[in-house]
Formats: structure tokens, sequence, C-alpha cells
């Protein structure tokens, strides 16, 4: 018999998880466009590529049909721009995260907001490059910034105009001081 391929692009997660199979890959930079178009690399920057690997798992539950889970990693560097200093800065971006796939979309969408789990409908096939892509992006800090921002050159400063003589607001009451009230 011989051994089953499988498709990380059409990937049936119920049979990984049933047969509790692991996979492994890297994909280019340039086949997770969302990512890609994300970064502020620097010009002579050659982007390495997504490293990923998934496992199927089976969990027993007491009194209950096991559940179908996919355990994800996936890292790659990326360089995002510090939103502090405005210069790129590199990062390494990893996404590891357990998920829990059940039957139907209302089932997920119940689960999910009842559980702090990842859960997800279970399809007959799965993009898994979708996935990674959406999980790696899902862990894009929400506000770029170096710990410590490198030193940078002072703004110049401006040019100090010599302040033009100002007329004492209280001038006017001084000189009413002296005068007497009408009636």
């Amino acid at each position: 018999m011989g051994v089953r391929r499988i498709d990380p692009l059409r990937l049936d997660v119920a049979a990984l998880a049933r047969d509790g199979t692991a996979l492994s890959g890297e994909w280019p930079m340039g086949d997770l466009a969302r990512l890609q178009q994300s970064q502020s690399p620097p010009q002579d920057w050659a982007p390495p590529p997504v490293m990923w690997s998934v496992r199927g798992e089976r969990r027993a539950v007491a009194g209950g049909t096991p559940e179908t889970w996919l355990h994800l990693q996936a890292h790659v560097p990326v360089w995002l721009t510090c939103q502090r200093c405005l210069l790129p800065y590199r990062v390494e971006l990893t996404a590891d995260r357990p998920l829990r796939f059940v039957p139907g979309e209302e089932r997920a969408e119940a689960l999910d907001a009842e559980i702090d789990e990842d859960v997800l409908a279970l399809t007959p096939t799965l993009n898994l490059r979708t996935l990674v892509e959406d999980e790696l992006l899902l862990a894009l800090p929400i506000v770029p910034r170096h710990e410590v921002c490198p030193s940078q050159p002072a703004p110049p400063e401006p040019a100090v105009e010599s302040p033009s003589p100002r007329e004492n607001p209280f001038a006017a009451l001084a000189s009413l001081k002296g005068r007497t009230p009408r009636r």
C-alpha cells in the first residue's frame, strides 16, 4: 500500500487528526501576499520562507465524541515600521496555536463566543497556507515599535526670531489710575 500524499492546500483536518499525523514545510513569503504587504523591509532584503508545522489530534471527551484538534506553529522574520521613530525594524513573528474544529459554522460561532479556545468549523478541506497566514497576521503587534528606539539625530532647531516689543496689556490700566471717576 502506498503512502497517502497530503496536500496542505487542501488539507483534510479530520483525517489528519484521526491519524495523528504531523506535517511541516515552508512557503516563500511571496505566497503569503497579505503578510508580505504588511511589511516595510529594507530594499536589499530577501524575504526568508515562512516555516510551519501542524499536528492533528483527536482528544477524548468524557461521555462524548472525541474532539478534532490541530496544533499549528509558524514563524518568519518580518520588517515593520516603528510607530515611535518611524524606522524599520526586524521582528521574529511566531504563531503557536491549538485550534479546535467542530462540525458547522453555527456551532463554531456559538462555542467561540462561550470559551477561550480558538474554534473553527470543520470543512472537507482546509487551505493550510491561508490559515498560517491568518495566524501570522494575528500575531503582528498592534502598535509596532522598538523596545528602545535607536538614537536619531535631533531635528534641526527652528530659527528663532527676535521677539518684537509688545505693549504691556496693563499699561492702559495704569493710565486710568490717575483719573477721577465720571458721575
